[in-house]
């Protein structure tokens, strides 16, 4: 399982700065995918775009193209979105005989919010 924070932007400023002053080491988790809000997962995971995590899940399409057909969305409009996916880790792309086939590397999202502060989490399985 992967943990990923969910950390607006003000307080990734100030640990970057705390960082590059000396003030404290980077944390574990600096290197991957975050999210500024739940806001901005929730925006993410569009009805439009679960479809299509479950269409890649289900039909294993070898191709943008045949993934583009499957859901009658525009190949530019599923490149475009597919690249965001896998910026918040939930595709990947591989190459295959020079196309890009995408892959769920997802099964669950859990999120941990904290009502109090700005410490959520959200952990993929």
């Amino acid at each position: 399982m992967n943990q990923y924070k969910i950390q607006n932007l003000d307080s990734l400023e100030r640990e970057m700065r705390a960082v590059a002053r000396g003030e404290k080491t980077a944390p574990d988790d600096a290197a991957l995918p975050s999210f500024n809000s739940i806001e901005a997962l929730i925006r993410l995971l569009t009805p439009k775009n679960r479809n299509l995590l479950s269409v890649i899940r289900d039909k294993r399409p070898q191709s943008i193209a045949e993934l583009a057909e499957l859901t009658g969305r525009a190949a530019s409009n599923v490149t475009r979105t597919l690249a965001k996916l896998e910026a918040a880790g939930l595709v990947k792309m591989e190459v295959v005989d020079k196309r890009k086939v995408p892959a769920v590397t997802v099964q669950k999202l859990f999120l941990e919010i904290d009502p109090y502060s700005q410490c959520d989490i959200l952990t993929l399985s």
